[in-house]
């Protein structure tokens, strides 16, 4: 018993060593490499994605009205491709290209329409002076070019004239004192002073017109206006042709001569 214990006890430090032996024989393994630092991301330039929808804007516009220039979307496709390349400056200098272009054909868009309009406009008598104000605002916007600007003066000038003005065609046998006389017209022949000067530009001698003239009437006159051509119809004297007399010459204001 004793030499087991013995034998036993002297194997233990063999045991250990050879233990500790095979644990020291192992392969330590090396630390993982430290991952490859990572670039990041170009930080995108916010002014080239402005850019191209600033133009897609205004192509849009100039689309819907039928009203666009040849090569402006060729031009917005470049912009485009330009951005997916990374040409940021590039990209925004063709940008704005197509937009100043569909910017231009809609401007142009809206003279062309200013224009008839105008004219239409100024063949309009009995204008009261906040709308000879607005009427020469719109000439201003048109002799510079700054159509949508006329456009939206005249529109809302043309309807208001068109409101409160007929045009009356002349026929044989006509007066003035006739006209105003009708029904539809003013019902009162001593306001035809009122139709005179609402187309002074056309009508020479009041006592004479001739068939084929047009004439604008203003339907709805200020009672000041009614009263002053009551007072001149009724002051005047008697009518002769081929004269303006000095009495209708005050009542325009001078703004006929005397022939």
């Amino acid at each position: 018993m004793n030499l087991d214990r013995g034998l036993r006890l002297a194997a233990l430090p063999l045991f250990v060593a050879a233990l500790m032996s095979g644990c020291a024989s192992q392969p330590v393994p090396e630390p993982a490499p430290a991952p490859e630092p990572v670039a990041p991301a170009p930080k995108e330039n916010a002014a080239v994605p402005r850019a191209l929808a600033d133009a897609d804007a205004a192509i849009q516009a100039a689309k819907a009205l039928d009203w666009i220039w040849r090569d402006t979307e060729s031009i917005y496709q470049e912009a485009q491709a330009a951005a997916a390349a990374g040409e940021d400056d590039k990209a925004i200098a063709l940008a704005n290209k197509a937009r100043e272009q569909a910017e231009a054909a809609v401007n142009q868009y809206y003279l062309e329409k200013a224009k008839p309009m105008l004219a239409e406009a100024q063949g309009y008598g009995g204008l009261d002076d906040a709308q000879k104000a607005r009427l020469a605002k719109a000439e201003d916007a048109v002799a510079g070019a700054r159509g949508r600007e006329a456009y939206d003066l005249l529109s809302a000038l043309i309807a208001e004239l068109r409101a409160s003005n007929i045009q009356y065609d002349v026929v044989r046998g006509d007066s003035l004192w006739k006209i105003s006389g009708k029904s539809d017209i003013y019902n009162n022949p001593y306001e035809w002073p009122l139709i005179y000067k609402a187309n002074s530009d056309k009508i020479k001698d009041p006592d004479l017109i001739y068939p084929g003239q047009t004439f604008s009437i203003d339907r709805n006159p200020s009672a000041e206006d009614v009263d002053a051509a009551v007072k001149h119809a009724k002051t005047r004297g008697a009518w002769s042709l081929d004269a303006v007399e000095q009495s209708d010459q005050e009542y325009l204001g001078g703004s006929l001569r005397i022939r």
